[in-house]
């Protein structure tokens, strides 16, 4: 995450643990016992690097405060909100001409990458690496949903709880998704992302 050095991270005295998918476990946890490898898992988690800068700058923002979850576990629930609004950004900008203004919400844009983009769970590389599915909370077939997430975290939602496990690496996923054909055309033309994990 370029401009993020300055951030500098102490090894604590307990690790880390986090709800978070891991290879062949949608429910899966993963811990953190150093400080480098927070920054690693964190970093590795960037949207491709071709996807326009407006969404780039608010997904870093969310790598960010999940950057410094480390220091404060708490702050992780504000990353997912910045996660959550990037992802909206993303949609808006995809999607947005092809609902009209007065049907248009998160919640529909989210259900279009389904019912009109063709999104699988097949599509998602985090579903696939994992297993379970995500596609229920983009329909509503499973709550809450992003947008019912979204809304509670922006409305200061008093029962907010523990962090969503693998929630920046959902809106990863579905953000590099809905720029996959954005992405093709730049490839097409020789540009080419920056280091693996940049945004």
């Amino acid at each position: 995450m370029p401009g993020h050095a300055h951030i500098a991270l102490r090894d604590r005295e307990e690790p880390v643990l986090l709800a978070w998918p891991t290879q062949g476990n949608a429910g899966g946890f993963i811990q953190f016992q150093k400080a480098a490898d927070w920054r690693a898992f964190v970093e590795r988690l960037g949207i491709d690097a071709r996807i326009p800068e407006i969404v780039r700058a608010k997904f870093t923002r969310a790598q960010t405060l999940y950057l410094l979850g480390w220091a404060d576990f708490s702050v992780l629930k504000a990353g997912e909100l910045a996660a959550l609004i990037a992802l909206e950004l993303a949609l808006m900008d995809r999607y947005g001409g092809h609902i009209s203004k007065n049907k248009r919400s998160f919640a529909a844009l989210l259900k279009y990458m389904v019912s009109a983009d063709g999104l699988t769970d097949a599509q998602i590389p985090m579903v696939v690496r994992c297993g379970g599915t995500a596609l229920g909370q983009l329909t509503g077939d499973t709550r809450p949903t992003l947008a019912e997430r979204r809304n509670a975290l922006a409305h200061g939602d008093p029962f907010d709880g523990l962090p969503t496990g693998g929630l920046l690496e959902l809106v990863r996923d579905l953000i590099n998704f809905a720029y996959r054909h954005y992405i093709a055309e730049a490839a097409s033309l020789g540009i080419a992302p920056s280091a693996p994990g940049r945004t």
